[in-house]
């Protein structure tokens, strides 16, 4: 703690003020994991006394909120607005790495331009030169041959002449990406000359390079997130591994943590490599590396490294408790990772965490919402937010997810509404919801083998999602929710299975399945099978026993915290996964809700599970749990907290479509009554209202 006090006393000399470049508007491939990113390195510049600068033009942001930036520029991020800035601020410092590509790019101008050397503005943590190491893609390329490093075969072009002889060169299928590009902007796999001309046609609209190489197309996805310091200590704090192999854009992939499928021998040997790269790049603080990975050969690809925050990074934080973003930001003011947290404790950012749970993240699109859109997803990202889900198992993990999402109501099996007539093509040929085509195979009879041949999918995971679709044939047998013995209950729950899927394979029901639902919940309780409660262990926070940063799983029992009946605590509902009118906006209110509600004195408590989010960083609030908003967790949480009340109203139209339910259930609903917002959702009630007051209305056709 001493060496900290020095470090801050010098930091005070050197640095008095620190320009933040935000991301600006959300949009696919950079939404609100940029907000809480950027608010980490906010955080980390209060603590240090320093003054913060920031630009974003984005009003729904926590970032933007008045007491998180000592000054809020809502401008755009570009170079002759931040040059603008600068120039009236006068900053010591500059951060790139916080606000996507938006800030990187527009940092690399500032560079190259002269700017930020004419005011003297000191660029912290990874260095520009550096950063034009991985966004190049040429220049990247050779940089690693430098060391030895395998990247795909390919040769970076500005004209399409280039292309197409590198492309013939190369051999089809090649792969087309963009430099500089957002999201696999531009992105492909070209079989022919043709596709491959109008696709390098488009690619060139959005930058001015693009790489024509090999297609890997077939082979596993794993990333790594890596820290490393001026001291040059370096380590991998998370390994990742998709679910889905290489051709599709990783934001577009179920991805897990720890890496499922790889032996030990493999996944040292890709960890080794990971900071033997970064260490030659040059990169301070934090980064992501993607590989292509074949594990028959055990050969391999750098694809790209980002050497910025991004998605995944806000991910591996949720996914490990090590806050990648504030950690980065501290490494970029100078501290080493042995000066961050308490050294020789689980604590200390020195170490990467073990952890003794799996994630998954599963994306979220809104496909539906766009008339003639095509449904195929491939290298170019098409999503619009994502979940995390956490659990002890795979098969737990997965069909929590689905239901997360929303487009899986009922996990991985039991989705009727989602039949496929050509099932061959639906699993060669993914789309959004491929992963139900998978179920729907695996219950007509497709073996593994043929299922892995399609899809490429790994076995490993084929196999976990067979254990789901045989068990949900045992729960199917059984004809009354009460001649289900505890020990197929247990193991049901243990494999993912909700009340809510139990109901519907035991019972068979039509339409609201309500009842049935706590039907099984009481048989279910009155087996003794209940949650357990599990903490996980967060890194570099202030009072790490005191952060309750919690899931519930049934792999084991009992609580990793305390329960008694407090009638000053508060639930707060959080709004889920991003999805098209529901946004970063409601993740500003739901942090509002619990930042409010422990102003006046109570214990504050969230349910969310997106990982983007301000809302679900575990200091935020008393008590967090990252599960599911779903009408039996949140009972499930209520039964152990006894709360005051809880808030639907700040987390969109989840929570408001629980409220009916939970106020049948007896729970106090805090603020405007079930009954009145039953009375607005319900058109046929609203429009009777509207009636009975006597206001016009307009009259449509059903």
């Amino acid at each position: 703690m001493k060496q900290q006090h020095i470090r801050r006393k010098e930091m005070e000399k050197e640095m008095k003020k620190v320009l933040v470049l935000g991301s600006g508007a959300l949009k696919i491939g950079q939404a609100g994991e940029f907000d809480y990113s950027g608010s980490q390195a906010l955080k980390a510049l209060k603590e240090e006394g320093i003054s913060s600068v920031l630009v974003n033009p984005n009003i729904a942001t926590i970032q933007t909120s008045e007491g998180i930036a000592d000054k809020v520029y809502f401008l755009p991020v570009t170079t002759h607005f931040v040059e603008e800035i600068i120039k009236k601020e006068r900053p010591d410092g500059i951060l790139l790495a916080f606000g996507g590509q938006t800030a990187l790019n527009c940092g690399a101008e500032l560079y190259t331009e002269g700017i930020l050397d004419k005011y003297g503005v000191k660029v912290l943590g990874t260095s520009v030169e550096a950063i034009m190491y991985t966004e190049d893609r040429d220049l990247f390329v050779k940089k690693l041959d430098e060391i030895d490093m395998k990247t795909p075969i390919s040769q970076a072009v500005e004209n399409m002449e280039d292309a197409i002889a590198a492309a013939e060169r190369i051999g089809f299928p090649v792969m087309v990406r963009s430099a500089y590009a957002l999201g696999g902007l531009g992105s492909g796999i070209c079989s022919n000359k043709t596709e491959f001309v109008k696709l390098a046609e488009s690619s060139f609209t959005f930058s001015k390079q693009i790489l024509v190489e090999e297609s890997l197309k077939g082979w596993k996805e794993i990333e790594f997130e890596v820290i490393r310091d001026a001291n040059d200590h370096c380590f991998t704090v998370a390994g990742m591994e998709n679910f889905d192999p290489l051709g599709i854009h990783t934001g577009e992939s179920i991805v897990v943590a720890p890496t499922c499928s790889l032996d030990d021998k493999e996944l040292k040997m890709l960890e080794e490599l990971s900071t033997k790269c970064i260490r030659h790049l040059g990169i301070v603080g934090e980064c992501n590396i993607q590989y292509a990975f074949n594990s028959e050969t055990d050969d391999y690809r750098v694809i790209e490294v980002n050497a910025r925050l991004s998605r995944s990074s806000a991910l591996a934080s949720k996914a490990t408790g090590y806050p990648l973003a504030f950690v980065a930001a501290k490494i970029a003011l100078g501290y080493s990772l042995d000066q961050i947290g308490e050294m020789g404790t689980p604590n200390s950012a020195y170490a990467a965490p073990k952890l003794d749970y799996h994630i998954c993240k599963i994306p979220r699109w809104d496909l539906t919402k766009f008339a003639g859109v095509s449904r195929e997803i491939g290298s170019s990202m098409k999503s619009v937010g994502e979940i995390m889900s956490i659990g002890r198992s795979f098969e737990e993990i997965i069909q929590k997810g689905l239901r997360m999402i929303g487009q899986g109501m009922h996990g991985f099996v039991g989705n009727e509404d989602s039949h496929f007539d050509d099932l061959d093509k639906e699993l060669s040929c993914p789309t959004d919801l491929r992963v139900f085509a998978i179920a729907q195979a695996l219950e007509e009879g497709y073996t593994i083998d043929r299922i892995h041949e399609l899809t490429k999918i790994d076995p490993w995971f084929l196999g976990k999602l067979k254990n789901i679709v045989d068990y949900k044939a045992k729960l199917s047998a059984y004809n009354q929710v009460g001649d289900i013995p505890a020990d197929v209950m247990r193991q049901a729950k243990i494999l993912g299975f909700s009340d809510f899927q139990i109901a519907r394979f035991v019972l068979n029901p039509e339409g609201n399945m309500e009842k049935e639902n706590l039907m099984v919940r009481a048989h279910r309780k009155a087996l003794g099978i209940l949650p357990a409660v599990k903490r996980i262990n967060t890194i570099a926070s202030e009072d790490a026993d005191l952060t309750n940063y919690l899931y519930m799983t049934y792999a084991v029992e009992g609580y990793d915290v305390n329960y008694y009946k407090n009638e000053k605590s508060v639930i707060v509902l959080g709004s889920g996964a991003y999805r098209i009118g529901s946004s970063v906006e409601f993740d500003w209110c739901s942090v509002n809700a619990v930042q409010t509600a422990r102003k006046l004195g109570y214990k504050s408590i969230m349910i969310n599970y997106n990982p983007e989010t301000v809302s679900t960083d575990y200091d935020m609030c008393d008590r967090l749990y990252f599960d599911e908003l779903s009408f039996e967790r949140v009972l499930d949480v209520i039964d152990l907290e006894q709360p005051r009340g809880v808030i639907v109203s700040v987390g969109g139209q989840i929570p408001n479509n629980l409220a009916m339910k939970l106020y049948r259930q007896s729970v106090p609903v805090l603020g405007t009554s079930p009954l009145s917002i039953d009375r607005a959702e319900n058109r046929n009630k609203f429009s009777a209202m509207l009636d009975h007051l006597g206001i016009d209305q307009l009259h449509g056709r059903n």
